[in-house]
C-alpha cells in the first residue's frame, strides 16, 4: 500500500487514543484508534482491497466494536417491501452510514461480492445506496449486512425503494439510449467522413451508394430507439396543440432522416444521417447531465424521505421485539439506541436525551431534551439510548410531512418557469415560419443548399438552454435551501424572496426561542397555586407558546377553549369561566405588560413571564439590514418587553401590543409605498399577515396555521438561515437572468448565422448542445452557495 493516511487512525481518521492499536500491514505497521478499525484493516489487506487506501479521497468511517444484530432481516415481513425475487434469487438495496467518495463504492462492491452467495452488488456514493443481489438458498441477508457494518458502512433499510427502482430503471434506459447513440453517431461520422473527403466527386457510385447505406444502418437506431424520448414527447405536444422544444427536435431529426434516406433512394448529391444522429446524441447527453444535476440538487429531499427507519424495537411484555416501522402504533413504547435513527413521533418518556436533529433542521449541534418533549422521526439519538412513546406514525410524522411540503414545491411550476415555458413554445413557431423563409429564400439562389440550411436554422436555434434555463436553477435552488433546513412551500417562494426590501418580525418564538418562562406570579384573590393550575389548563390546548410557562404534571381539564389573537384565551375550568391575557381582556383593568387571570371584569392573579432572545438574533437582524431590508418589529407582548428586545438587538422601528388587525395593516401600510414585505412570525396570531405580506417565512415550531399560510418553513432553530435564504433566492434570480440572457444572446448569434448558410446541421447541434451545457452548469453554481455576505 501506498497510502495517503490521515493523521489520526490509518482507517477512519478519528484522534488517537494514548495507546493506539497497532496493526501491521504489507510491511508498515500503522495505528488505528481501535481494535474495530483494526479488524477492519486487516481484512480489507488479507481480501487484496488495498488499493482502497490508495484510492480514497477522505477517511472511513469508524468500526464499531459491538457488531450489531442482522438476523431480524431475514424475516420475510422485515424484507417485504424491500427486496424483491429475480431468477437467480433475491434483491434489496440498503442506504448505508459512511459512504463518502468512490473509493468506498469500490471497496463496497468488490467486498460483497466475495461474500458466498452474493451474485451481485453495485454501490452508488452520491445516493449511499447498496444494491445487494443474492441467493437465500446459499446464504441469509444477515451475514452480508454484518460484512457491510465490518468495514464501517452501517446498513438500513430504504425507504421509498419501490421509486428509487424506477428511477434506476428510468436511468439505465436512458444510459442506453445514449449508449447506443454514442455508438452509431461514431459509426455514421466516420462513414460520412469518407464521403465528405470526396470532394472531386471520384468516388464510384457504388461505394458511395455503400458507405451512405451503411450510413442509414448505423442511424436507424440512433434515430428510432435513442432518439425515442423526444419522438414520444413531440407526439404528446401535438396531441396537446402545444409544440414545444420535443417537436422542434423530433422534426429535425426526423427530416434529416429521411430525406438523407429519398437521397440515397434517387442517388441525390448529398445527405445528413451525421447530423440527425449527432443532433441525437449531443441533446441526450445534455438532457443526461440536466436529470443529473436534477438528480444532485434533490438528494436532500431523498435522504429526508429514507430518514425514517424500516425497523424498530417494541417494548412488550416481559422484554422487547423488533418489528417493522409500520408495524407501530399510537400508545407504542420503543426503545432507541445510541446513535439509531427515531423511528416515529412521540414523546420522551426518560429524564433527559441529546438528539440530532439535522437531518430536519440543517443544525448539526445536539438538541437537549427532558421528558415530555416531542421528539421526531429522522432524529438519531445521541449519547445514550432512551425510550419514547409513540405520537404519530407513518405518514402523520413530521419528517413525512416536510417531505410532502418540498415535493409539492419542488413538482409546482413557478411563474418564471411558466413565462419561459410560454416564450419557448412561441419560439418553436416562429422557427418554423423562419425555418420556411430561409428554405424559400435560398431555393431561388441554390436550391441545392436550400434544405440543408433550413435544417441548421432549425437545428441551431433549437430551445433547449431556454427550457432548461429555469428548472434546473430552481431544482439547484431547492436542494440548497432544503439542506439547510429551509423548505420552500409557495411555486414562486424564491422568486418573491429575492424581491423582498423590508422585514416584518414577531417577536416570541421568532426573535426570542418561544420558551417562555414565568418568574413572577400573584394572586390577587385566593391561592396562586390554583390560579396557576387554571392558567395551565387554559393554555394547555391553545397552541401558544406560553404554555411552556406554565406546564404542570397535573392539570385540570378546560373546556369550550377558545383563543382570541391579540388579547388571550377563554374557556371553561370546573364549570367557571376564566380569561387569561392582557389585563383589560382578562380583568377590566388598564395594561401593564403583564399577564393577568380573571372572569372579564374581577382579576384573580398577575402574571410575569420573560423569553430568551436567539443567541443568533443580532446577527440574523444585522445581515437583513445590510442585505437592505431595514427590519421591523411587531408584537402582541407589552411595551417593556418589546422595548427590550428591539434595544438589545437594535432595531428602531417597533410596535407593541399589536392585534393581527394592527399588523396586517402595518404591511398593507408598507405596500402601500412601493415596498415589497418579507413577514417572518410563528403563531396563530401571525396567519394573518403571513398570508398578507409578498412572501412570508414561518418558524418550525410554530402554529401549524403560520405554516399553512407561509411560503417558507425555517426547519430548524437558526435564524441565520433567513438572510441566507434571502442571499441564495437573489443568487437564483440572476443565475435565472444570465441563463436567460446567454440563450437569449446564442439564438441572436446563432440564427442569423445559419441562415445565412456558415453553420451546417453538424456544427448546429453541437452548439446547440454545447449552449444547453453551459446553462446547466451556471445553474449548479447555486448547489455551492455559502455563509451570507452582504
Amino acid at each position: 500500500m501506498n497510502p495517503s493516511a490521515p493523521s489520526g487512525c490509518f482507517h477512519c481518521g478519528e484522534p488517537l487514543p494514548a495507546d493506539p492499536v497497532r496493526v501491521r500491514l504489507d510491511g508498515a505497521e500503522r495505528e488505528v484508534c481501535c481494535a474495530g478499525c483494526g479488524a477492519a484493516a486487516s481484512w480489507i489487506r488479507d481480501a487484496g482491497l488495498g488499493d482502497y487506501y490508495r484510492l480514497r479521497d477522505s477517511a472511513g468511517a469508524r468500526v464499531d466494536l459491538s457488531p450489531a444484530d442482522y438476523s431480524a432481516w431475514d424475516r420475510a415481513d422485515v424484507q417485504a417491501g424491500h427486496a424483491f425475487d429475480t431468477p437467480e434469487g433475491r434483491e434489496i438495496t440498503v442506504v448505508c452510514e459512511g459512504m463518502h467518495c468512490a473509493a468506498c463504492a469500490w471497496l463496497i462492491d468488490h467486498a460483497l461480492r466475495r461474500e458466498p452467495g452474493v451474485s451481485d452488488a453495485g454501490a452508488n456514493a452520491i445516493t449511499g445506496r447498496v444494491r445487494i443481489a443474492w441467493d437465500p438458498r446459499h446464504t441469509p441477508l444477515s451475514p452480508v449486512l454484518a460484512r457491510l457494518a465490518s468495514l464501517g458502512y452501517r446498513p438500513h433499510l430504504a425507504q421509498g425503494e419501490a421509486a428509487e427502482r424506477e428511477r434506476r430503471r428510468e436511468r439505465n434506459r436512458l444510459i442506453a439510449r445514449l449508449g447506443v447513440a454514442a455508438l452509431g453517431t461514431t459509426q455514421a461520422m466516420m462513414f460520412a467522413e469518407a464521403l465528405y473527403l470526396d470532394t472531386a466527386n471520384e468516388m464510384a457510385p457504388a461505394t458511395r451508394d455503400f458507405f451512405r447505406w451503411i450510413t442509414f444502418l448505423v442511424s436507424t437506431p440512433v434515430v428510432f430507439f435513442s432518439g425515442w424520448p423526444f419522438l414520444a414527447g413531440m407526439a404528446t405536444e401535438l396531441r396537446e396543440r402545444r409544440p414545444g422544444m420535443d417537436t422542434l427536435v423530433a422534426t429535425s431529426v426526423l427530416l434529416a432522416y429521411f430525406a438523407s434516406l429519398v437521397e440515397t433512394l434517387r442517388g441525390g448529391a448529398h445527405v445528413w444521417f451525421d447530423a440527425a444522429v449527432m443532433f441525437v446524441l449531443f441533446l441526450l447527453a445534455a438532457r443526461f447531465l440536466e436529470r443529473m444535476a436534477r438528480r444532485q440538487a434533490s438528494a436532500r429531499l431523498d435522504t429526508l424521505a429514507r430518514a425514517q427507519p424500516a425497523l424498530a424495537w417494541r417494548e412488550v411484555t416481559g422484554g422487547r421485539e423488533q418489528v417493522p416501522v409500520s408495524a407501530l402504533c399510537t400508545g407504542d413504547v420503543v426503545q432507541v439506541g445510541a446513535g439509531d435513527t427515531v423511528p416515529a413521533d412521540g414523546e420522551l418518556i426518560d429524564e433527559a436525551a441529546a438528539l440530532d436533529e439535522s437531518l430536519l433542521t440543517g443544525e448539526s449541534t445536539a438538541v437537549a431534551k427532558a421528558a415530555g418533549d416531542p421528539l421526531y422521526a429522522g432524529s438519531a439519538c445521541r449519547e445514550a439510548p432512551l425510550r419514547l412513546r409513540v405520537t404519530r406514525t407513518g405518514a402523520d410524522t413530521r419528517l413525512s410531512q416536510l417531505v410532502r411540503a418540498v415535493d409539492r414545491a419542488q413538482s409546482t411550476r413557478p411563474r418564471v418557469a411558466r413565462f419561459a415555458d410560454a416564450v419557448a413554445q412561441r419560439f418553436v413557431v416562429s422557427l418554423f415560419v423562419a425555418a420556411i423563409i430561409v428554405f424559400a429564400v435560398w431555393w431561388q439562389l441554390q436550391p441545392e443548399r436550400a434544405f440543408e440550411i433550413a435544417l441548421a436554422v432549425l437545428v441551431v436555434s433549437c430551445p433547449c438552454a431556454l427550457s432548461l434555463a429555469v428548472p434546473t436553477a430552481l431544482a439547484t435552488a431547492h436542494g440548497t435551501l432544503a439542506r439547510w433546513g429551509v423548505l420552500a412551500l409557495g411555486a414562486d417562494s424564491l422568486e418573491s424572496l429575492a424581491r423582498a426590501d423590508v422585514v416584518v418580525l414577531d417577536k416570541t418564538g421568532t426573535l426570542t426561542l418561544g420558551q417562555p418562562r414565568l418568574h413572577g406570579a400573584q394572586a390577587i384573590e385566593g391561592d396562586i397555586g390554583h390560579w396557576r393550575q387554571v392558567a395551565a389548563a387554559l393554555e394547555a390546548n391553545a397552541g401558544h407558546p406560553l404554555a411552556l410557562a406554565f406546564a404542570m404534571h397535573e392539570v385540570p381539564v378546560a373546556t369550550a377553549v377558545r383563543t382570541l389573537p391579540g388579547h388571550g384565551v377563554q374557556g371553561q375550568v370546573d364549570g367557571r369561566d376564566y380569561r387569561l391575557g392582557r389585563a383589560e381582556f382578562a380583568a377590566g383593568r388598564a395594561d401593564d405588560g403583564a399577564l393577568w387571570l380573571g372572569d372579564g371584569s374581577t382579576a384573580f392573579a398577575r402574571f410575569e413571564t420573560s423569553d430568551p432572545v436567539r443567541e443568533d438574533a443580532a446577527d440574523a437582524v444585522a445581515s437583513l439590514r445590510a442585505l437592505g431590508l431595514p427590519p421591523h418589529l411587531l408584537s402582541g407582548d407589552g411595551e417593556a418587553s418589546v422595548a427590550a428586545v428591539a434595544g438589545s438587538l437594535g432595531i428602531e422601528d417597533f410596535a407593541s401590543r399589536q392585534s393581527p388587525e394592527d399588523k396586517l395593516a402595518a404591511v398593507r401600510a408598507l405596500q402601500a409605498q412601493g415596498r415589497r414585505v418579507l413577514a417572518v412570525g410563528d403563531g396563530i396570531n401571525d396567519a394573518p399577515v403571513l398570508a398578507g405580506a409578498d412572501v412570508s417565512v414561518a418558524m418550525a415550531g410554530g402554529a401549524p396555521l403560520a405554516h399553512r399560510s407561509a411560503d417558507l418553513v425555517l426547519a430548524g432553530a437558526s435564524l441565520m438561515r433567513l438572510p441566507q435564504a434571502v442571499q441564495l433566492a437573489r443568487r437564483t434570480r440572476r443565475i435565472i437572468g444570465q441563463n436567460l440572457g446567454w440563450a437569449l444572446a446564442y439564438n441572436v448569434v446563432a440564427l442569423p448565422l445559419a441562415a445565412l448558410g456558415h453553420i451546417g446541421p453538424g456544427l448546429a447541434a453541437l452548439g446547440m448542445a454545447a449552449s444547453s451545457l453551459v446553462v446547466t452548469a451556471n445553474a449548479l453554481r447555486l448547489g455551492r452557495t455559502k455563509g451570507v455576505t452582504a
